[in-house]
């Protein structure tokens, strides 16, 4: 989930400082957010014109809400989808990993397994608590993804069975940087 476009969306609901963002951010989502980010975020929103000071409170911290561009960016993201693309680290080290020699590709997948397994048992003993709505949502989806990554992980097992490392390619690429004089 995007901490800048939640943070508006907070915001879309009336004027708040940083810290107070922060914490209804945490108390909406279940989620942690670092102050300091908060912060940036809100300069960064700023800049590209989304937010704009709004004053300040009875202690001199300065309020922020969204501009009319700001409202209607948050009114797109929350009806467009959103899909958890982009690059897999995991699954990266694992393709890269079965191509080296002396790499342990069932120590490697075991140890993921038994991390997954770990925080799958934590989640699943955060659920037992009884908690506001949206947190109990963002542990389901916590504990939807552990299980399928630990379905995944069963899936590289057997695809990685028998997979050979190989040397580095013999075709070149045309263009690469040159070397610096003096060396």
């Amino acid at each position: 989930m995007s901490v800048r476009q939640s943070l508006l969306a907070i915001l879309d609901r009336g004027a708040c400082y940083g810290s107070q963002l922060r914490a209804e951010y945490e108390r909406r989502t279940g989620a942690r957010v670092n102050v300091g980010q908060v912060y940036t975020t809100l300069e960064r929103l700023e800049r590209d014109g989304l937010v704009t000071g709004a004053g300040v409170d009875d202690e001199a911290r300065v309020l922020w809400e969204p501009t009319e561009t700001g409202r209607t960016e948050v009114r797109s993201w929350l009806s467009t989808a959103s899909l958890a693309e982009g690059r897999d680290d995991v699954a990266l080290k694992i393709a890269l990993a079965v191509t080296l020699p002396g790499a342990d590709i069932g120590g490697i997948v075991s140890t993921q397994r038994a991390a997954v397994s770990e925080a799958l048992t934590q989640a699943e003993a955060e659920a037992a608590e009884t908690d506001a709505v949206p947190a109990a949502i963002v542990r389901a989806a916590r504990r939807a993804r552990l299980e399928a990554d630990l379905r995944w992980l069963d899936e590289v097992a057997v695809i990685t069975a028998g997979a050979r490392p190989f040397p580095l390619s013999e075709e070149r690429p045309r263009r690469g940087r040159p070397a610096r004089s003096g060396r």
